[in-house]
């Protein structure tokens, strides 16, 4: 091969490696320019994620989710998750309280609710359960509070300022837990969608559907007429009877018997009729109109009954005074009820019906009441007001329980200052209005200050403190009588106003009149508010009632 055919090849071979080069270059070129697109894409793609996560914990930091989600419709309302959680939280911490006792043994107030079996056959929580109350507890709000508007019912001043007195509190309870401001402690408390805006109207809005439910129930007036037809078939119901009565049970009088290793002891049927005989020839005995002539003579025959010698402490009759009808065994209180005098005497049978292997029923006799009639009162007496000023206990020593003791130099302290006002009313006109005066700027009871200490419709069945409310209703007392009654709670100085227009026993018909009124319209408020449940995803489901 000539120089120059040499030189040829040996530059078309240099040539041929440059363009190897160089397609090697342009294929690194472009490989490179196809990782930097797709880079370009991937870091796209985690700019938009994290740009996602960054706006989704915004949001869900916001509250906006809770805000936005309904948790349940009640009629054309909806309500949302934030407001839906003032009522679940609430209802579940009440509830809590104020069965607290019961609940110990079914429920762990350290858990979360949504963790712990209410019904086992169905599987359903505590949370489930008490998310359907509080359902209910949100259609009566949102109904008695619409009505209320449509009525033109409004709060009163004392009304709106409990319900800022509650937002107070909250906000100092905010401080003493070291939230930064109300809003913090609410979304603690209640969840992140609230805030102090949603958390008043939850609660004017509870407390008109309250304030109108007592609005109305106060409204519903009856003359005699309604209330003598409301009793013509119920008569007895609404009176009261004195009486002595004992029970006797056959169980008592059995003898024998076998005794299994598990310690249970069976009776023959020759064993049980041996008693039945046993306790209808003592109740004989105890009804006997020969000896059997005042309830002492009653007792004497009890204490004498075999059954009851060697008996620790003393066996009688109980003496019952002023016993409501229908707190009475219905057995007992129809017969009570009859034409009675003051001392019948009768033995009522207990009896249980039960079926044999034959298919047949056969009628046992578990026992018998013997009674003693005393007396009958159709509770015809007026109701008593009265006005008093209480001189609180202070000081005091409080135990790990939290009942407070007083020394009796702190009572004595007390009824000094009861004896003190007392005289200084009856060192001015000793009129009823003075006193109420007197009471308005003194009493330590902050319930009656305002209407000078007045309780007004004072009956038997109210429920005051016994010395108090025993006081009021003592039959010799006259309009203007005074006096110092020592309670739990300090010194009452006591002023008898008089009788109400209002007897026990029409206040009796009057309250069933009204309960049963109020139900029927209650009943119907609801009908117009269905319920038809939503997300609950945002609801505190998990939260506990530990404290």
């Amino acid at each position: 091969m000539s120089a120059s055919s040499k030189k040829k090849l040996r530059n078309s071979q240099d040539g041929s490696k440059l363009t190897e080069r160089q397609m090697a270059e342009q294929k690194e070129a472009k490989k490179l320019k196809l990782y930097t697109a797709a880079f370009v894409v991937v870091l796209a793609v985690l700019v938009v994620v994290a740009l996602a996560v960054g706006i989704n914990q915004a949001v869900a930091n916001s509250g906006i989710r809770e805000r936005k989600t309904v948790a349940m419709t009640v009629g054309d309302e909806t309500v949302s998750s934030a407001e839906m959680s003032y009522f679940f939280s609430d209802y579940c911490r009440n509830y809590y309280s104020q069965n607290s006792t019961f609940l110990q043994y079914l429920m762990d107030p350290s858990s979360p609710l949504d963790s712990q079996v209410y019904n086992p056959e169905t599987g359903e929580t505590w949370a489930d359960f008490l998310l359907e109350m509080a359902q209910d507890n949100v259609r009566s709000i949102y109904a008695l509070s619409a009505a209320a508007e449509a009525a033109g019912h409004t709060l009163s001043e004392d009304e709106e300022a409990s319900v800022e007195n509650t937002i107070s509190t909250m906000r100092l309870y905010a401080q003493l837990y070291g939230f930064s401001d109300l809003e913090s402690y609410l979304k603690a408390m209640y969840g992140k969608g609230s805030t102090e805006e949603s958390y008043r109207e939850y609660c004017l809005r509870s407390a008109l559907a309250g304030s109108y439910y007592t609005a109305y129930s106060e409204s519903l007036t009856y003359d005699d007429a309604a209330l003598r037809e409301a009793e013509k078939d119920n008569f007895d119901t609404y009176s009261s009877f004195t009486y002595n009565s004992y029970y006797l049970s056959t169980s008592r009088f059995l003898e024998g018997g076998t005794t299994d290793e598990n310690g249970t002891t069976t009776y023959s049927d020759e064993e049980r009729a041996a008693a039945s005989a046993a306790a209808e020839a003592a109740v004989k005995t105890l009804t006997d109109p020969e000896t059997i002539t005042s309830p002492e003579a009653l007792d004497e025959a009890i204490a004498a009954l075999s059954i009851n010698q060697g008996s620790e402490t003393s066996v009688a009759s109980t003496i019952y005074e002023d016993k409501l009808y229908t707190s009475i065994d219905s057995d007992v209180a129809a017969w009570l009820a009859g034409s009675r005098k003051e001392g019948d005497l009768t033995a009522i049978a207990k009896t249980s019906v039960s079926t044999d292997d034959s298919g047949a029923e056969v009628t046992t006799v578990s026992g018998y009441y013997v009674v003693w009639f005393v007396s009958r009162n159709d509770n015809k007496a007026p109701l008593d007001n009265v006005r008093h000023i209480l001189v609180g206990f202070e000081g005091g020593t409080t135990d790990s329980n939290g009942s407070t003791t007083y020394s009796d130099e702190e009572k004595a302290a007390a009824r000094t200052e009861a004896e003190s006002i007392l005289a200084q009313w009856k060192a001015g006109d000793k009129t009823e209005d003075s006193f109420a005066a007197l009471a308005t700027e003194k009493t330590d009871d902050t319930a009656s200050a305002e209407t000078g200490g007045l309780y007004e419709d004072i009956s038997p069945a109210s429920n005051y403190v016994t010395a108090f409310k025993e006081w009021a209703l003592d039959d010799s007392r006259k309009p203007g009588d005074t006096g110092i009654v020592e309670t739990e709670y300090g010194y009452h100085v006591m002023y008898y106003c008089g009788e109400s227009a209002l007897t026990y026993r029409d206040s009796m018909i009057k309250n069933d009149l009204v309960n049963a009124d109020m139900e029927a319209w209650y009943e119907a408020l609801l009908e117009a508010w269905p319920v038809t449940p939503g997300e609950t995803k945002y609801l505190p489901m998990d939260m506990t009632l530990g404290y």
